[in-house]
């Protein structure tokens, strides 16, 4: 079963998901995202709202996937960092000087 997740280690609060897609997102009581909503996965707001996502923080999981948003301190395997293309990295809890992602730090 595929669902939203959230990274809230990545999430800045900015709100544009929940500007594009209220039936989906939320914030929470610290001022973050959360999905409110795991209905109507394939719709274009939702679609739109995780692309927006300006720190790549929301991703589409299938149920069996390892959520790393909330246990983990590196989640690189959810990174897809444009700006220094660090999505293959190994790398232990930092923050990406090139580009501010607080999952890698292996982006030379």
């Amino acid at each position: 079963m595929k669902k939203i997740v959230v990274n809230k280690d990545v999430c800045i609060a900015c709100g544009a998901c929940i500007g594009q897609d209220p039936e989906h997102f939320d914030f929470d009581s610290e001022g973050y995202s959360e999905a409110i909503s795991q209905e109507n996965l394939d719709s274009e707001d939702l679609i739109t709202a995780i692309e927006c996502c300006p720190t790549t923080a929301i991703s589409i999981q299938d149920g069996d996937e390892k959520d790393n948003s909330e246990t983990d301190a590196c989640a690189c395997e959810h990174c897809h960092c444009e700006e220094c293309d660090c999505e293959d990295c190994e790398c232990e809890e930092a923050e990406c000087e090139e580009c501010d992602c607080k999952e890698c730090n292996a982006c030379d």
